[in-house]
């Protein structure tokens, strides 16, 4: 069986990464047994979560972990797509993991009272005395990632700007579908659908996506599929789990 080594449950989410829940997602699209395990950064081998442990064999990075699970179980998650909408799907993935995702790290941590809502609450293991001093060493690392990286030397109108039009596209290219290209899901939906999820921040870009009924509806939809007991937890709605959790 596969052990998944992750963050844990976070805010009303099956986990605090999207791309642990990407992964969780993947591994529930095919139908692929799994246990969770938490990890540290310590322990991963590229230094980064998710990875996984398939019996003995360790892979890292949530890309590699699909490949390896298409490999080993015989399935390709987009077998029902054409070659352009292949070509499609990934660029929508990478869209939403090398572009989006730093936008949303920029709420999260750069704000503060974004960060007093939700990463702020994986420090509640460090000894009161030393926590602040984590806190603050741990953001300005980000912060300097943020700024080599370009999304944390936008203001903040040009990152919503950014922000809005990433939402915008996702809702084109969802439209009225069950998922990104028709009945079934692929790959891309994995992401797609973690990263809609993981925006607990009080912010720009949650606004954006929670006022697209098709990308709400998406969301939701998935969850209550694949994570039944957390959309029951919340009565079937992340958005409402996300309100609860942050306080907004």
């Amino acid at each position: 069986m596969i052990t998944l080594y992750g963050f844990g449950p976070f805010c009303g989410l099956p986990d605090g990464s999207p791309f642990v829940l990407k992964v969780m997602t993947l591994l529930n699209f095919a139908g692929v047994d799994y246990r969770e395990e938490r990890s540290s950064y310590s322990r991963a081998p590229k230094g980064k979560l998710p990875f996984i442990d398939d019996d003995g064999s360790i892979v890292a990075d949530s890309t590699f972990i699909r490949w390896h699970i298409e490999k080993t179980r015989g399935i390709d998650f987009d077998r029902h797509l054409t070659a352009e909408q292949r070509a499609i799907a990934w660029a929508v993935e990478k869209m939403c993991e090398d572009h989006l995702y730093w936008l949303m790290v920029r709420d999260r941590w750069l704000d503060d009272g974004n960060f007093a809502r939700g990463p702020a609450k994986f420090f509640e293991s460090v000894p009161s005395p030393v926590r602040p001093f984590a806190q603050w060493l741990v953001r300005r690392k980000i912060a300097n990632r943020l700024h080599l990286q370009g999304a944390g030397r936008y203001s903040a109108d040009e990152a919503a700007r950014l922000s809005a039009q990433a939402v915008e596209t996702l809702a084109a290219l969802i439209d009225d579908k069950p998922y990104l290209f028709g009945d079934a899901p692929c790959a891309a939906d994995a992401a797609v659908f973690s990263f809609l999820a993981w925006p607990i921040s009080q912010s720009s870009l949650r606004d954006a996506v929670e006022s697209r009924a098709n990308l709400v509806a998406y969301r939701d939809r998935i969850m209550q599929k694949y994570f039944p007991s957390f959309a029951e937890a919340r009565g079937g709605s992340v958005a409402s789990a996300l309100l609860t959790a942050t306080g907004a």
